[in-house]
């Protein structure tokens, strides 16, 4: 038996009610062998079945009560669903029932976005952007004054204004507009660029504007540049009472007054400074000693003073110097002929961690050139090209030297080439050099040609190089001479060896 269920719409009866009919259908038994095929419709049914309408049901359940005895009611009761479950069956047909109570027709809210939708194609923000960006937020919201008081270009841009009012005008009228974004130490530099132009009166006339302003005075950098600034232009008096002056004054003002001394050519007002604050246990910058040391050595008559110098430089337990003196330390030393000294300045600067440059490197080469160590000297090059620093001139011009005591043509050729290579144009001294190395090599005709260079480049050769030309040509004409001698007496054997052979002599010629 098969059950098909139908739906039927009943017209005037309650809505959405259904009615039911059981269609009973034989089916016969399929002869062996064979088997009926399902038809489609019920192979594959569209939906679920739906289960039957409650109230139809119980109206059906009360007839069949009515026609049976009360002991087979009794057990149909039994199986039967209870009214509850008839209640809530038939509810689930009635309409849609809300979870919440409310708007029923609210609408849908947008589904959220996809990240690799909404992020931008690339790599990912590096934290140093981020810090970047941060920074200059940062500085952005930051006053006008924290912005303009260190800037360099701002202070150099003051000092040009000052430097560009009329005579009879003060400082005043350019500073009193930016008092409000000024701060200590502002104007150090604005005083030290008024020493560069060379305007001592506008400097001081700068500082005495700051003294009347509490947030811009007392400062020592402002004190200390004037300072220097009135010593290197002879502005400044000394004080009577030195003693007292160092006792009070500041070690920055002291070092910035002996600065301003060595830079006005006084040596011996820096001296006498540098003596009295040594009596009065202020320890200066050694920094100041060694510019002191450089100045004093370019006068061949303070040679003492130098090594007096030196001698209490070498004293000093802590030593802190800064590349620049340290080389011109270096080239002292060499020059005085102390090159133990250089070596032991280059030691130090080296075992202190820092990385010679190559003018150091040069000074030292040459204080090796000048000992004549010169293996030690080349030594001292591969060292520099092993660093894989560039040569500047002033270091070819100390190598091509060394290669020219060392008599190696080679590596001298070499150099010359380098030299043209990186764009430098040969001085008067490696022209010399070069007509020197190919001399002693017997070349006369490089000679030739690099003497014909040097001329071309306007140099004109000293009465040692030209007599050394003139040397090798005669030498070079000598050669000739002896070669064209030797040649005819040669001949002269072969004529007289036929002659005596019984030759005639107009055999004597081979054609």
């Amino acid at each position: 038996m098969l059950l098909v269920l139908e739906n039927v719409a009943s017209t005037g009866e309650l809505r959405h009610r259904n009615a039911y009919r059981f269609i009973h259908m034989a089916v016969r038994k399929p002869a062996s062998g064979s088997r009926r095929k399902v038809p489609k419709n019920l192979r594959y049914t569209r939906r679920a079945k739906v289960p039957p309408d409650p109230d139809i049901d119980r109206m059906r359940r009360r007839k069949q009560l009515a026609d049976t005895s009360p002991s087979t009611s009794v057990e149909d009761e039994d199986d039967s669903w209870s009214e509850e479950a008839l209640d809530a069956i038939s509810s689930l047909f009635q309409g849609r029932v809300p979870q919440k109570p409310g708007k029923l027709g609210r609408e849908r809210p947008l589904p959220l976005p996809e990240p690799f939708k909404i992020r931008p194609l690339g790599l990912p923000t590096p934290k140093d952007h981020i810090r970047s960006v941060a920074s200059s937020l940062a500085s952005s919201r930051s006053s006008l004054c924290k912005r303009v008081y260190k800037n360099p270009t701002f202070l150099i841009e003051l000092a040009r204004e000052i430097r560009d009012l009329p005579p009879e005008k003060n400082v005043s009228e350019v500073l009193d507009k930016w008092i409000a974004v000024l701060r200590k130490g502002s104007l150090s530099m604005t005083i030290r660029e008024l020493g560069h132009m060379g305007l001592p009166q506008r400097a001081l006339e700068t500082f005495c504007w700051a003294k009347q302003h509490p947030q811009l005075f007392p400062d020592d950098r402002v004190l200390g540049s004037v300072v220097e600034i009135l010593a290197r232009f002879s502005k400044l008096k000394m004080p009577k009472d030195m003693e007292n002056f160092m006792g009070s004054a500041s070690k920055s003002v002291i070092e910035a007054m002996v600065r301003g001394f060595i830079r006005a050519g006084k040596d011996g007002t820096a001296w006498k400074l540098l003596s009295i604050a040594k009596d009065a246990e202020r320890t200066l910058d050694p920094s100041v000693l060694a510019k002191l040391i450089a100045d004093v050595a370019k006068n061949p008559e303070k040679q003492e003073l130098v090594s007096v110098l030196l001698e209490e430089l070498g004293n000093r337990e802590e030593l802190k110097l800064k590349q620049q003196d340290c080389t011109a330390l270096m080239k002292v030393c060499t020059k005085l002929g102390r090159f133990e000294a250089a070596e032991s300045l280059f030691t130090w600067f080296k075992n202190s961690g820092q990385k010679p440059s190559v003018v150091m490197y040069t000074t030292l080469i040459h204080s090796r050139y000048s000992s004549k160590r010169y293996r030690e000297a080349m030594a001292a090059t591969w060292e520099l090209e092993e660093l894989n620093h560039l040569l500047d001139l002033p270091a070819y011009r100390v190598v091509i030297r060394l290669c020219v005591a060392l008599d190696d043509l080679p590596r001298t050729v070499r150099y010359f080439s380098r030299l043209k290579e990186a764009g430098f144009c040969p001085t008067y001294d490696i022209y010399r050099d070069m007509i020197k190395i190919y001399a002693q090599n017997g070349r006369v005709a490089k000679c030739k040609e690099v003497s014909k260079e040097a001329e071309l480049e306007g140099f004109k050769l000293d009465k040692e190089t030209t007599s050394l030309l003139l040397q090798i040509k005669g030498e070079a004409g000598v050669v000739v001479m002896q070669l064209a001698i030797r040649e005819l007496i040669g001949q002269f054997d072969v004529f007289k060896l036929k002659w005596l052979q019984g030759m005639p002599p107009t055999k004597w010629v081979s054609p």
